[in-house]
């Protein structure tokens, strides 16, 4: 147990499955084009990995195996995917695998651009390797003074053949030829740092782009600038070019807008703004289309498509992830399929975890939703609403009015939300009279059949509201329910209960209907987060000193204490069954609970702190969301398919760090069976044949072998067919066997001596069977093993066959039979088999209580076995009378 204990350091009950809501970070993206499928791909980075995505429906065609560090910059050409991560490189086929590694530097990476069948690479260091893809060796290495020349940019000039142009934050450019190695030409610049190199349409004409916010556009062949614009919003971050047709720029900005210029009339046309909330990481242009194609450190790609008269461009298609870490996650429904979340961005949305074209936002909370449409504000900043601290959600009549009800930081009003319309709903529900600014709503639950919320306050008023029609249906308490801050809220599954608990410790049920105190329990500690599991009526509590409490409100009192956890408890989730309740701890451990046991099964650690935690109705995946992380992990139960042991973990368990999952779905990695050593918890118990010799044993046959032993008779003579079979006219060939439940093919008989004599022996047509051989074996060695298999492998009719044998007039003899009834001790005394000796004992008796008292030696047998059986049943009848009374009881 210690052994098995101390190898499991890893969660024995989840395993990472997959991350729901990353799309883009700070990254470039890459756009390719499919020359055999002729569609453009968009591939952005995501941590450790990298999307592709199908620029038509923007759906999601591929995700990349991890690599050991977050991904620094990517490039790709017509066949390949190449990404950065520290002061490696990898290229990637198919979008998915690694095929090749380039190691060499000892900064990090931070720009790649390739070059035929070669790659150029640039760390932090300024030092510029060029290798070739397919032998992995390097061609060339160039070293830049990082005072002088510290290389920012970089840019292979169309029809320029091996030549590459290098931008500096210093402001210089250099032209090099690298395959003479020879450098042709330097720029003297602007005297502001480059950020951005783009080629443009024309030949022999890049842009560049500068920290002051200026675009360059420059005929490198002739070192003449053709003409000069300059946006306010902070460096330019990325460069592209329309090429359908209409001469137009578009300039990305550190604040989210897009500045779109036009190159024959050399002004602005228009402005972009708010295209993303945080900087423009990168945007391209598709060839010859009029799409734009951008993504951000918002967690956000956007396609946008130009087809107004005024050449502004539209939202087409756009996948989008929270930009801030999550406040809340909750399932939503009982399918499993929908995850609801809030964030610090101030959005709730809807993540599948079915497909991400089911994905959805209900958008940011509005203060006054009909002002901002009448008005048509377009920065809707000033009004929008606060974070979402917590939320409860209900689909029992989400087609009828609103099903979520929400907390604001900072705000006394709850908002309500519409899952089907995907937007914030009618009401924002609070008391009217309130007369201090500083209250706010810290807890809400919404009943089970979606009419009512229920809305605890800081100041420890608890109000119920009707969702419908936004109406005050009444308070808990003359003038407050607690003294202190209201903590949690809760209603029964058939809204007869109401259970609220407060800061200063106390824990109180209510009537629902008619607002009435009916009992109140006192904590050891304030408690932080109250959750109730409505089909077992099991309430959990987390407190203050990181314990977790477990009442039963039938009989409202606590049923289990759990301590462990060294941090805050931040979440709380019941499985569907109630069976389990796992908590997640400031501490970076989440822990699962075992109710019936009262002990802890299984306990792993993660490098970022969990915040929420979330068990699926059907119990297959555990959601979580963590400090500092975008995204919604999966953890799939394990114990769903697969043997899994839920034994109490030692007092002194250590666990283990296990890292998140990717955004792929992970794949089963084939371990070596050397490293396998099989848990003494996990080995199938073999039941042995008797537990324990004072215990009676039966057999495991069925009961046709012996049931119906003294019934045979009446058996036959039922099936006695009523017409005598009938000859066919050429019967078949058939294989001679030997009768038995078990069929046998019967030996030909060998005559290998010619000589033997026809005389025929007597004894050969009185042959004893193999039971009676083995009953005589018996009396010299008292060993009746054998003999007792051979009956077993019988049927019916042929044990009745060998016992009917056993008699002198049928072949027997007096010792055979006495060796029978020896045998049948044997089996009493083991206590085993104790059925088929009852049932054996009364065939015999059956066949021969003739003659039993005209031989002594029988008649002193069986008087022995008449005591044992006496004996047994006796004992065996006391535990049926006890057990009778029991139950009538």
């Amino acid at each position: 147990m210690e052994r098995a204990s101390e190898r499991r350091t890893a969660s024995a009950l989840f395993a990472g499955f997959r991350a729901l809501g990353l799309f883009s970070n700070d990254i470039p993206h890459v756009v390719r084009f499919s020359a055999l499928k002729r569609r453009f791909y968009v591939t952005t980075c995501v941590g450790k990995s990298f999307h592709t995505y199908d620029v038509q429906k923007l759906s999601l065609v591929a995700v990349s195996n991890s690599v050991p560090q977050d991904i620094c910059c990517m490039a790709a050409d017509g066949r390949l995917v190449f990404a950065a991560y520290g002061n490696v490189f990898s290229a990637f086929a198919r979008n998915k695998e690694i095929v090749h590694t380039f190691k060499g530097h000892k900064a990090e990476i931070h720009l790649l651009q390739p070059f035929g069948d070669h790659i150029i690479s640039v760390d932090t260091d300024s030092i510029l390797i060029i290798w070739h893809i397919y032998s992995e060796e390097e061609y060339l290495q160039l070293t830049f003074d990082k005072s002088v020349f510290k290389i920012s940019a970089i840019l292979h000039p169309s029809t320029y053949l091996n030549k590459i142009l290098l931008g500096s934050e210093q402001g210089s450019l250099q032209l090099w030829n690298v395959k003479s190695n020879k450098l042709l030409y330097t720029f003297p610049g602007w005297k502001l740092g480059v950020t951005a190199l783009q080629q443009a349409p024309a030949v022999d004409v890049v842009a560049i782009g500068l920290m002051s916010g200026q675009v360059i556009i420059h005929n490198v062949k002739f070192n003449e600038t053709l003409m000069k614009f300059r946006q306010d919003w902070g460096p330019i971050t990325s460069i592209s070019f329309r090429t359908d047709g209409h001469p137009v720029m578009a300039a990305g900005s550190p604040c989210g807008h897009i500045g779109l210029w036009d190159l024959e009339d050399k002004k602005l046309i228009n402005q972009m703004r708010n295209a993303h909330s945080t900087a423009i990481a990168g945007l391209t242009f598709l060839h010859r289309e009029p799409l734009l194609v951008t993504n951000g450190a918002d967690n956000a790609l956007r396609i946008w498509i130009f087809d107004g008269p005024t050449g502004e461009g539209r939202l087409l298609r756009f996948r989008m992830g929270h930009s801030a870490p999550l406040t809340s996650i909750r399932y939503y429904g009982q399918n499993g399929q929908q995850i609801l979340s809030a964030s610090q961005d101030g959005t709730l949305q809807s993540f599948s975890t079915v497909h991400e074209k089911f994905n959805k936002s209900l958008g940011h909370g509005l203060i006054n939703k009909k002002r901002v449409k009448r008005k048509g504000l377009q920065n809707t900043m000033s009004v929008r609403l606060p974070p979402i601290t917590k939320f409860a959600a209900e689909e029992a009549r989400e087609s009828d009015w609103d099903g979520i009800i929400a907390c604001h930081q900072g705000k006394l009003s709850c908002s309500t939300w519409n899952y089907q319309k995907s937007t914030i709903g009618a009401y924002f529900l609070k008391p009217k009279e309130m007369k201090k600014d500083d209250i706010t709503a810290t807890a809400v639950d919404i009943t089970s059949c979606g009419n009512f919320a229920v809305i605890g306050l800081s100041s420890g008023t608890v109000d119920v509201y009707n969702m419908q029609s936004g109406i005050h249906r009444g308070s808990f308490g003359k003038d407050q329910a607690h003294k202190g801050s209201v903590r949690g809220v809760a209603v029964d599954g058939l809204n007869q209960l109401t259970v609220t608990t407060g800061s200063e410790g106390l824990l109180k049920f209510w009537n629902f209907k008619n607002k009435i105190l009916i009992h109140s329990v006192s904590l050891s500690s304030s408690p932080n987060i109250m959750l109730l599991h409505r089909d077992s009526g099991i309430l959990g509590l987390a407190l203050d000193d990181f314990s977790i409490s477990v009442l039963d409100i039938e009989t409202r009192k606590i049923v289990r204490e759990f301590s462990g956890h060294q941090g805050q408890i931040n979440d709380m989730a019941f499985s569907p069954d109630g069976r389990w309740l796992i908590s997640a701890a400031m501490d970076c451990s989440i822990r699962t609970w075992d109710l019936p046991s009262g002990c802890l099964i299984d306990c792993f650690l993660l490098d970022s702190a969990p915040l929420n935690v979330s068990m699926s109705p059907t119990g297959d995946f555990l959601a979580t969301s963590h400090v500092d992380h975008l995204g919604i992990f999966l953890w799939s139960n394990i114990s769903l398919y697969s043997v899994v042991s839920l034994r109490p973990l030692p007092a002194d368990y250590v666990p283990s760090v296990v890292m998140l999952p990717g955004t792929c779905q992970t794949q089963d990695v084939e371990v070596s069976e050397e490293t396998v050593e099989p848990s003494d918890e996990m080995i199938e118990y073999d039941s042995p044949e008797q537990l324990n010799e004072q215990l009676v044993t039966l057999s495991l046959l069925p009961e046709s072998r012996w049931k119906n032993l003294l019934n045979l008779d009446v058996i036959k003579k039922k099936n006695k067919p009523k017409e005598p079979p009938k000859v066919p006219k050429s019967a078949p060939f058939f294989i001679p066997t030997i009768p038995g439940l078990v069929p046998r093919y019967a030996a030909p008989e060998q005559n290998n001596d010619p000589q033997q004599s026809k005389v025929v022996n007597l004894g050969v047509l009185a042959q004893k069977s193999d039971f009676c051989l083995k009953l005589e074996e018996g009396l010299v060695n008292n060993k009746y093993d054998t003999a007792l298999n051979l009956l077993k492998e019988s049927g019916p009719s042929g044990i009745e066959t060998e016992l009917r044998s056993l008699s002198p007039d049928c072949g027997g003899s007096v010792e055979v039979m006495q060796s029978f009834l020896k045998m049948i001790g044997m089996m009493l005394d083991r206590k085993r088999d104790f059925e088929l000796a009852q049932a054996y004992l009364a065939l015999f008796l059956k066949l021969h209580l003739k003659m039993l008292p005209s031989e002594p030696e029988l008649l002193e047998e069986i008087t022995n076995l008449s005591s044992q059986v006496e004996e047994n049943w006796t004992h065996l009848q006391s535990l049926f009378n006890q057990s009778v009374n029991v139950k009538r009881k």
